[in-house]
């Protein structure tokens, strides 16, 4: 089987297999880019795996008029920079100690050594420069299956990195085969290993909890994740049942994480996410606790904050989302200005509060001399 695509024919690709290639060594794309291209999914990043180490992939991208550029020289990473493009480059390595959150390596010539200490199967991949697939544990099975393994033994895998306990669950809502079920073993290993998710930082949960929550239906997973006792470790008072009517009701617009936290009624506090990220949550919730109308929250907070409110509540309520009128609520602009009334200081803003408040009232409907009405009554 083969790999192929315009990310391995592309020049950049070809000019950092050819570097390493020079220099006598194997050179292979793994991971993630081999997973996509078998799969018919985008490929985004390539990343390479070689027996050369670090010092030497750095000589021999400056022999070939490419930048090395030293990312992760303790784990093995170089990054080369060709054609504009930034390639990972790593040497094969083996697991010496593990701590569940980061580990010490050392470096080895055995591709086989390398398979063994990726999280899961589908991930065990190679391909050489041509795109012939390199499938050392034998992955290549569940990857068709559209199965989610851990490599070996799956207690060991997680004690080695308790994000994977995360990273089982996304990589079940992005690629695993809905009917298939969980692998049975990978499951009980994540909800023996959930006490460590303590030890993870916070960004490294919001990272993979918005990837997950980001996928097309992550419904099954985060039900899987609540029935196990990790979704109340990573995201407390969440309710995984809210999911399905969600994706269900806005099956016709792209998914968005932080319309599913909101709707799920969870805790994200706990990942420290971007400001942005954090306010458009709470514009969300405050929207929904105060009962404010679709229309309103358009007017207020713009049209996304009003689109997920009203896709939250349909699904609550088990009706079809009334999107209507989103559009043009939130580019309607008072008509009613501060100079348009002979009034100044507290009393002016109450008067134009007040006009606001029933010019919404009335659909965006009313006019400037009915608005000064409102705001010049008694």
């Amino acid at each position: 089987m083969r790999a192929s695509g315009d990310w391995l024919t592309a020049r950049g690709t070809q000019a950092v297999f050819a570097a390493l290639e020079a220099g006598g060594h194997r050179a292979m794309a793994v991971g993630g880019c081999v997973r996509n291209a078998l799969l018919g999914a985008p490929v985004n990043d390539v990343d390479i795996a070689t027996d050369a180490r670090p010092e030497e992939v750095s000589e021999l991208a400056r022999a070939a008029g490419l930048k090395p550029v030293p990312t992760g020289i303790a784990h093995g990473t170089v990054t080369v920079v060709a054609q504009g493009t930034g390639f990972e480059v790593t040497t094969f390595r083996r697991d010496v100690e593990t701590d569940g959150r980061r580990a010490i390596v050392a470096f080895s010539d055995d591709v086989a050594e390398d398979a063994a200490r990726r999280d899961f199967t589908m991930n065990a991949l190679y391909a050489e420069r041509d795109g012939t697939v390199v499938d050392p544990l034998g992955g290549l099975p569940d990857l068709v299956a559209r199965r989610v393994r851990f490599v070996g033994d799956p207690d060991a895998r997680v004690r080695e990195d308790y994000l994977r306990i995360l990273r089982f669950f996304r990589f079940h809502a992005w690629y695993a085969d809905p009917e298939g079920g969980m692998d049975a073993e990978a499951l009980a290993a994540c909800a023996r290993g959930a006490d460590g998710l303590g030890g993870l930082s916070a960004e490294r949960i919001g990272g993979e909890m918005t990837r997950l929550l980001s996928a097309p239906d992550p419904a099954p997973a985060v039900a899987a994740m609540a029935a196990c006792g990790v979704l109340a470790r990573v995201m407390p008072g969440a309710e995984a049942g809210a999911l399905a009517p969600l994706v269900h009701a806005e099956r016709a617009l792209p998914p968005d994480w932080r319309r599913r936290v909101v709707a799920s009624g969870g805790d994200a506090g706990g990942w420290r996410l971007p400001r942005a990220d954090q306010r458009a949550l709470e514009l969300r919730r405050s929207a929904l606790a105060e009962g404010m109308p679709a229309a309103e929250a358009a007017y207020r907070h713009g049209s996304d904050v009003a689109r997920d409110v009203a896709l939250i509540r349909a699904a609550a309520a088990g009706t079809p989302p009334d999107l209507a009128g989103i559009e043009a609520a939130a580019s309607a602009r008072l008509p009613l200005r501060a100079s348009d009334l002979p009034l100044e200081g507290p009393a002016l803003g109450e008067a134009l509060r007040r006009a606001e408040d029933a010019w919404i009232a009335s659909g965006f409907a009313q006019s400037k001399d009915e608005l000064r009405q409102v705001a010049l009554a008694p």
